[in-house]
C-alpha cells in the first residue's frame, strides 16, 4: 500500500493547502475606519448576520478545527464573552473547515459560549483579507474595522483585552 495516501497525511496535506490558498487568494488588508465587510452565514444555532450586531463591539475570529492556536484561544474568548458581553461585546467565530463535521467535533471537545458561524466556501475570510489561522478583527459599534490581529499567543491576551476595554469605554 502506498503510504502517501494514509488518511492522516491527506488531512495534513488538505490543511496545508487551505492555508496556502488563504494566503494566495487573500485580497488586501482592510483599511481601519472603513466599514467591515458584511456577511450572512449559517450558524450553530441560527443564521449569523454581521449587521444584526450593529451597536455592539464585535470580536470577529476566523478559525479551523486543525489549528492549534485556535484551540488555545477558545477558552479565552469564552472568558471575554462572559466578562464583557453585558457591556456590549459580541464574539463571533467563523469556522473555515470544508466539512462542518470537523468543526462540530472540535466544538464537542472545545465548547464555544459565543456565536459560531460556518463558511466552508471561504468567502468571508477572503473579503477580510485573512492571511492565516486564527485571525481576528475588532469591529466597533458603528460597524467599522478598528483592529486586526493574526495568530494567538499567550502574550497577545493582555493587549487585546485592553483594546476591547478601551473600545467599550472603560478600563475596568
Amino acid at each position: 500500500m502506498n503510504t502517501f495516501f494514509k488518511p492522516k497525511k491527506i488531512k495534513t496535506l488538505a490543511s496545508t493547502l487551505v492555508v496556502g490558498l488563504l494566503v494566495v487568494v487573500q485580497a488586501h488588508a482592510l483599511d481601519k475606519g472603513k466599514p467591515a465587510p458584511a456577511f450572512e452565514l449559517n450558524g450553530s444555532e441560527a443564521t449569523v448576520k454581521l449587521s444584526k450586531y450593529q451597536g455592539k463591539l464585535v470580536y470577529l475570529d476566523f478559525w479551523a478545527s486543525w489549528c492549534g492556536p485556535c484551540r488555545q484561544s477558545f477558552p479565552w474568548m469564552n472568558e471575554l464573552q462572559s466578562k464583557y458581553g453585558a457591556r456590549g461585546l459580541q464574539i463571533i467565530a467563523v469556522n473555515l473547515d470544508s466539512k462542518n463535521e470537523d468543526a462540530k467535533n472540535f466544538l464537542n471537545t472545545t465548547p464555544a459560549r459565543f456565536v459560531v458561524a460556518f463558511d466552508p466556501a471561504g468567502a468571508t475570510p477572503r473579503s477580510y483579507g485573512v492571511k492565516g489561522m486564527p485571525s481576528s478583527f475588532l469591529i466597533d459599534q458603528d460597524g467599522k474595522l478598528v483592529h486586526e490581529h493574526s495568530g494567538f499567543r499567550e502574550s497577545d491576551k493582555e493587549e487585546l483585552e485592553n483594546k476591547i476595554k478601551s473600545l467599550l469605554g472603560s478600563a475596568k
